[in-house]
């Protein structure tokens, strides 16, 4: 990689995949990590607190301000994922406590500032319910000026895992996502369609919980909690889930998009929680008889080069 690393903030939910997301981000040497902002979802927000110190303290990271973030969504009650994620959100494998500490401020204050005082423009990557989010654009909308792109790990074209149509980050905050989609920059989806495709090798995983070094036995362990299968394979595979969407900030060329109209279903129901992905390729007869409506135009993430970000993965985090 040339140039400068890209400036990225992170709002998680740390969680298994955010835990491998974030490693990855601090072991790139293309990215500048700027800081972490905190928001409940797959368990409690001290949870993810104390999670996310966690990491960033086995990973060896710097310096990296961590800040709290709201503790439920703008309507909806919290509703966690902690049968996938477990108790403790991070596979419950008994990870120490940390010695770090989060700022006495709070997330949308940390986001404000580190935004704003970026020399250049921001990479933002939610891989968590929008929450933070959308309180930072209602409250400082003035961050948007340097702002670059929204990557965010959410929502889903086809299949939904919250419910048969609605991605579950999406799904726990449906109104916040509605807003980010109404930010005025440049957004990226890096959806279920190809969030659940890349999958480490057995292998692989295996090489990891061997390993000697601390945070690549916890990176193997996280993989191995994450194994799609059911069948209790002593070897498993696994998905890389929310780091794929910081793989796609410093290579975008592994993953192909399509410049889409993106709306988020609002309405009480089956479908509540759904991104509405427009893949039409003509208009029909709601446009003929009702008229054009406004719709957020999404850059969707439909396919994924898995080898080359399973590899581009490993090698950032292995330092190989």
């Amino acid at each position: 990689m040339t140039g400068q690393p890209i400036p990225v903030i992170i709002d998680c939910d740390t969680g298994v995949d955010d835990a491998l997301a974030l490693l990855f981000a601090v072991r790139h040497p293309g990215i500048d990590l700027r800081a972490v902002t905190c928001v409940a979802g797959n368990t409690d927000v001290d949870g993810v607190v104390r999670n996310t110190l966690t990491v960033l303290e086995q990973a060896g990271a710097g310096d990296i301000p961590v800040a709290r973030g709201a503790a439920r969504p703008l309507i909806e009650p919290v509703r966690t994922a902690q049968h996938v994620h477990g108790l403790d959100g991070m596979g419950d494998l008994g990870l120490p406590a940390p010695t770090r500490v989060a700022l006495d401020m709070d997330a949308v204050t940390l986001l404000r500032r580190e935004i704003l005082a970026s020399p250049t423009p921001v990479t933002l990557v939610p891989t968590a319910p929008l929450t933070n989010i959308a309180l930072l654009l209602r409250t400082h909308p003035e961050v948007v000026r340097n702002i670059e792109r929204i990557v965010f790990m959410g929502g889903a074209v086809a299949t939904g895992n919250a419910t048969p149509v609605a991605e579950f980050n999406v799904w726990h905050d449906p109104e916040a996502a509605a807003v980010l989609l109404t930010a005025g920059v440049p957004i990226t989806m890096y959806g279920l369609d190809v969030f659940q495709q890349v999958l480490v090798p057995a292998a692989d995983v295996q090489r990891l919980r061997a390993s000697p070094e601390p945070s690549l036995r916890m990176a193997g362990e996280l993989l191995a909690h994450r194994d799609p299968a059911t069948s209790g394979d002593p070897t498993p595979t696994g998905g890389l889930g929310d780091a794929g969407a910081v793989c796609a900030v410093v290579d975008p060329d592994g993953l192909t998009t399509e410049l889409l109209p993106v709306e988020v279903s609002l309405a009480p129901g089956p479908t509540r929680g759904q991104t509405v992905v427009d893949r039409r390729p003509r208009p029909g007869e709601s446009e003929i008889h009702e008229g054009e409506r406004e719709v957020t135009l999404v850059d969707v993430g439909l396919a994924v080069d898995v080898e080359r970000y399973v590899k581009l993965w490993l090698t950032a985090v292995e330092g190989v």
